[in-house]
């Protein structure tokens, strides 16, 4: 007896993802015909999209690129722009004009799942771009070494930050369960971190030297209690070379955790005299010494600040002198500091001032415990004097 065949069950051959294919073409037939013109409309409003996209595209270029200036923020706007894919801008004029061909469901999935893929992709090299340029503008030196040096690292980090975020993104809109993952990559993250505790931390110095400056090449530097100009910042150490000559390499960590004193931005120097005069000066010469000290400051062509009695010395009346010296190079600071001495003295000289030096007088006292020479004299003296050895 033969048993009938039902219509309704297919052939096992076509079960199985065949047959999904299968429906799947066969739907998407009945589609085109049933909405040839919706589909005919969607693609020439796609294509004008995707042409004015285009058009916006190459126009924000050309304008871009032909703003003088490197680094500048029209700079970084034309990178951005160039690093647009055109593959891209078919896929977003794709997705606007899907809806209205009201695709199956199937077909609509695809084309969201394609979009989301390509603008988070493109979403991270439009923010790799950004973050490089801003990091370079913030340099402001193109031609810096250490940064050249740095940036081969600096893009990878950032790469693979961006990337990786623009992952999760897509997996999650694929309906992926993502919290193992960013939770397995935050661990892995903090354990790169830990093992290269020093080279990060050297790296992050030299890149904070690069960005906020507190010294360039070339510059002039006091660290901790050695005076300095910079020969070279490196991506771990930065290389001074010491006013004697020495050659010291210190790593950019311990650098910033100390004092630096930078004197290529000290476009005024401080001098500072201290000046004795002999006790034998007169009060009214003592009155007049400042304003002689004030002359000659002005007459040499600096900034006089102020000039006073200090105060008694062992063997001296102490004067203070301050004048500014307005002048970047230090050697220009020191000859000032000479020709002003050079005429204090020979003004002071001229006027009757005796420039005091360490002395000590000696007392003699006779038994009685009057007070004599330590040598003859006439009997007839009326007191003793001093002598002065």
């Amino acid at each position: 007896m033969t048993l009938p065949i039902s219509a309704a069950a297919p052939p096992p051959a076509m079960q199985g993802p065949f047959a999904d294919l299968r429906d799947m073409w066969n739907g998407s037939i009945a589609w085109v015909n049933s909405h040839w013109l919706q589909i005919a409309i969607a693609i020439g409003a796609g294509l004008v999209i995707y042409a004015l996209l285009s058009l916006v595209r190459t126009f924000a270029l050309k304008r871009a690129q032909a703003a003088p200036g490197q680094f500048t923020l029209t700079d970084i706007v034309g990178r951005v722009i160039h690093k647009t894919k055109s593959t891209v801008l078919a896929i977003v004029a794709i997705r606007m004009v899907a809806g209205y061909a009201q695709p199956p469901a199937t077909i609509l999935q695809i084309i969201q799942f394609v979009f989301t893929i390509a603008v988070a992709l493109q979403v991270a090299i439009w923010a790799r771009e950004i973050a490089i340029g801003l990091i370079q503008r913030r340099a402001a030196d193109g031609h810096n070494e250490t940064l050249t040096n740095a940036m081969g690292i600096i893009r990878l980090l950032i790469s693979v930050a961006l990337f990786a975020i623009a992952a999760i993104v897509i997996l999650d809109n694929m309906g992926v369960n993502v919290t193992g993952l960013v939770a397995g990559l935050g661990i892995g993250g903090i354990a790169i971190g830990l093992a290269a505790q020093g080279i990060f931390s050297d790296l992050f110095a030299s890149l904070s030297i690069i960005f906020d400056r507190p010294f360039r090449v070339g510059e002039t530097i006091k660290y901790d209690t050695s005076t300095a100009t910079v020969e070279r910042i490196g991506l771990k150490s930065t290389r001074l070379r010491s006013v004697n000559g020495e050659l010291l390499v210190i790593s950019n960590t311990n650098l910033l955790s100390k004092e630096i004193t930078n004197y290529a931005h000290l476009h005024r120097r401080r001098v500072q005299f201290s000046i004795g005069v002999i006790y034998q000066t007169s009060p009214a010469m003592l009155r007049a010494l400042p304003a002689l000290l004030e002359e000659q400051v002005k007459a040499a062509g600096h900034d006089f600040i102020r000039s006073s009695f200090t105060g008694f010395g062992p063997s001296s009346l102490d004067f203070e002198l301050l004048f500014d010296v307005h002048a970047d190079d230090y050697n220009i600071v020191a000859a000032a500091r000479g020709d002003v001495a050079v005429r204090l003295f020979e003004a002071m000289t001229a006027a009757g001032y005796d420039f005091a030096y360490p002395t000590q007088t000696t007392f003699t006292a006779a038994p009685d415990g009057t007070m004599i020479l330590p040598f003859a004299e006439d009997t007839a003296t009326p007191k003793a004097k001093r002598t002065k050895e």
